[in-house]
């Protein structure tokens, strides 16, 4: 299935249906009298945050939504019936913003959570309510009201507790693969990896974590350049970053990759740049990627950085670094979330 992590929609609730003006005329009844039924609410729309639900694909090539309208009152007080509501399922860690006003209307990043994100309008009222002692044949109802319509964009970003950073052929896929049941395309050639890649990596029979592979990054990535900003995003909700750098050709100035990433990240988001970190060389079973790795080791160690080494194909440094990973997700605090403006309801 495509991944697509971007959407944009019409949502319009239901109207709520007209009341009735209707009459009692029965034989034999020498009393008749208004009976008029009430209209009914119109439907909503509601979005539900669901594990099963990946990408936001239904939402590209269809994106207008309609929930049901109420139906109208009847004769002999017999009130319509309400509209259905429409629900569609989003993926978890989808928020939803309001087009027209740039308001972060939800933020459902917990799975069973619900808002109601359209509200169907109120049905009006037959004339059967109206009647009073001098006036007892009212010939007056009230009209239904108009459903909510609002304008959404939707905006996937991946609820990973460990997000993978590194420039092309780093070996971010290859590791993920080994650690993990992602099966992530894997290639000798940059940009292999074009959507985001998700992998549960077990660390003991009691733990796990969640870990995104995100793809390779260029410098002006901020602004824009190569895969930029659009999968950036992805590492925001991530409690700790992993930095895989390794042996370009022939660069092997692994501390200047480092920071040309670390300047992308901040450039992006300041924030991101001082969660918990883990750095690692990739593909230490070639030598020269070994050779940078003990040349480069004690230069990471004076700003503070430990300097880990890892080979995916070997298996040598995996165990290691997943602990490491492990123990800094631990320690990290929680992501803040964002503030929404709608009422979010968990289900669960």
């Amino acid at each position: 299935m495509k991944f697509i992590d971007e959407a944009e929609i019409d949502v319009a609730a239901g109207d709520g249906g007209p009341g009735a003006v209707s009459f009692r005329r029965e034989a034999h009844v020498p009393f008749g009298g208004p009976n008029g039924g009430d209209g009914a609410r119109g439907g909503s729309v509601i979005l539900t945050a669901d594990e099963q639900v990946g990408t936001l694909l239904q939402f590209r090539f269809k994106p207008r939504w309609q929930a049901e309208h109420g139906e109208k009152g009847g004769r002999t007080d017999c009130n319509g019936k309400s509209g259905e509501d429409l629900r569609l399922k989003v993926p978890v860690g989808t928020v939803v913003y309001d087009m027209e006003t740039h308001e972060v209307l939800a933020d459902l990043h917990t799975k069973g959570q619900t808002v109601v994100v359209a509200k169907g309008g109120r049905g009006g009222l037959g004339n059967m309510n109206f009647a009073t002692p001098w006036d007892q044949a009212p010939r007056k109802a009230q009209p239904g009201e108009p459903g909510d319509h609002r304008k959404l964009r939707f905006e996937l970003k991946l609820l990973a507790d460990i997000g993978i950073l590194g420039f092309p052929n780093a070996g971010k896929s290859t590791f993920i693969a080994a650690v993990s049941r992602a099966k992530p395309k894997i290639a000798d050639y940059p940009f292999t990896t074009l959507v985001p890649n998700l992998g549960v990596v077990k660390v003991d029979d009691d733990r796990s974590f969640l870990m995104a592979d995100i793809p390779g990054l260029i410098p002006g990535a901020a602004s824009g350049a190569g895969l930029g900003v659009r999968f950036l995003k992805h590492v925001e909700r991530t409690r700790v970053l992993l930095h895989l750098v390794t042996v370009q050709d022939e660069d092997i100035d692994l501390l200047a990759r480092y920071d040309a990433l670390m300047k992308e990240v901040r450039l992006f988001d300041a924030s991101i740049a001082e969660r918990a970190q883990v750095v690692a060389v990739s593909q230490i079973d070639l030598p020269d990627a070994r050779a940078a790795w003990e040349l480069y080791k004690p230069l990471f160690a004076e700003r503070g950085v430990t300097l880990r080494g890892v080979s995916a194909v070997t298996g040598e440094g995996v165990r290691e670094l997943v602990f490491a990973l492990d123990a800094a997700l631990r320690a990290a605090p929680p992501v803040e979330l964002l503030t929404s403006t709608l009422s979010v309801d968990d289900e669960e």
